[in-house]
């Protein structure tokens, strides 16, 4: 199977996907309402789609494409609202988070989904331990070769993503230590971690001719890059970020994205280099143990600083771009969280620390989630 060419995308452009958890109301653990829920939401229309996972206790919502972060919160909120009156129907509820704080893989069941068999069948348990709940932000990109040079660009920055949106401390009932545990799940499977560095779009080709002559791949959905080309979309989609608790961070995130999507296109601020990627595992390692209180080791000097400090410094060179982007309120927003140290990871061991019932934080979470006052 050939590499599909490279669409035409409007640069810039915003698709994002969310991974959901549906929650019982009696317990609050995941509840295996999948199909059931598609089946009511198929009646209202939408201005994105909504679809079925790897295990019958999550779905996706993705928007259509958009222009703007503020556009990007208003698809999402109608999809959002629907899913909640949805819900309710079935008496059960959903709620963003990268990791539910304590079901047991074991317990899952796959959605009854060729492919995901298929995974199944290819991954064993692994699949079902993929009952995990990322957000991906697809960024459209002028060209096939503007896109890789894009994507790597962008994975100085996945330190950030990981740290701005981590929201999964908790893993079958214990608190793992790390603000971002989802990933170390995604890790587990071999096609996972960084894409191969290249720069041309001919490139490239070779190297996805080379991996489906082994019969490892047979298409982009086997690599589970943190950032991989979508060439059927003419975009790059970044996959590290956590579900977050509510649709208004998630809608920030992927302003984040374009502020720093326009300052590459614009200013052309630094050449990537394969030594990028020397201290890329350490940073990323950083990020998800420690969110906020990362430390950042820069690429291309080897110096070492806060990763807050770098998102502030970060966010103060796009600034200009956020704001032509109509992006100065997303910024706003996740500048504000970063200079308090907090995270969703964070309110979630808040909450536990108040509670002492993981069931309860997993009910304001998804109360969170509706949009409800705190």
């Amino acid at each position: 199977m050939s590499l599909e060419p490279f669409r035409h995308s409007e640069p810039l452009t915003l698709g994002v996907e969310l991974e959901l958890q549906l929650l019982n109301t009696h317990d609050y653990d995941l509840a295996p309402y999948a199909e059931d829920m598609l089946r009511l939401m198929r009646k209202t229309p939408l201005p994105g789609s909504v679809v079925p996972e790897m295990t019958n206790s999550m779905i996706e919502i993705s928007t259509a494409v958009c222009r703007s972060a503020s556009e990007v919160l208003g698809q999402l909120t109608p999809i959002r609202d629907a899913l909640v009156k949805s819900a309710d129907k079935l008496n059960i509820a959903v709620a963003g988070g990268g990791t539910h704080p304590f079901q047991q893989w074991h317990e899952r069941r796959i959605y009854d989904k060729p492919r995901f068999r298929e995974l199944s069948e290819l991954y064993g348990y692994l699949s079902k331990q993929f009952t995990i709940f990322g957000q991906h932000v697809h960024i459209g990109c002028p060209d096939a070769n503007a896109a890789l040079l894009m994507l790597h660009r962008m994975s100085r920055y996945i330190p950030h993503f990981i740290a701005l949106s981590a929201s999964s401390p908790y893993v079958q009932g214990q608190d793992t230590a790390f603000d971002s545990a989802r990933l170390n799940s995604v890790f587990a499977f071999p096609l996972s971690g960084r894409a191969p560095f290249v720069l041309t779009w001919d490139d490239f080709g070779q190297y996805f001719d080379k991996m489906t002559r082994t019969g490892v791949v047979k298409s982009m959905k086997d690599f589970y890059w943190d950032i991989r080309p979508k060439p059927e979309y003419g975009t790059i989609e970044i996959r590290v970020f956590d579900t977050p608790l509510t649709i208004e961070r998630a809608a920030a995130l992927a302003g984040y994205v374009q502020s720093l999507g326009a300052w590459f296109l614009a200013d052309q601020p630094f050449a990537p280099a394969e030594d990028d990627y020397l201290v890329y595992t350490y940073n990323r390692f950083q990020a998800c143990r420690f969110g906020l209180d990362a430390v950042y080791v820069d690429p291309a000097t080897g110096s070492h600083m806060p990763l807050r400090e770098h998102i502030l410094k970060t966010m103060d060179q796009v600034a200009a771009h956020a704001a032509a982007q109509g992006a100065h309120n997303a910024l706003h927003m996740l500048r504000t969280e970063a200079e308090r140290g907090h995270n969703d990871a964070r309110w979630l061991r808040e909450r536990q620390r108040h509670e002492q019932l993981l069931a309860e934080v997993s009910r304001q979470a998804a109360h969170r989630f509706r949009g409800a006052p705190a």
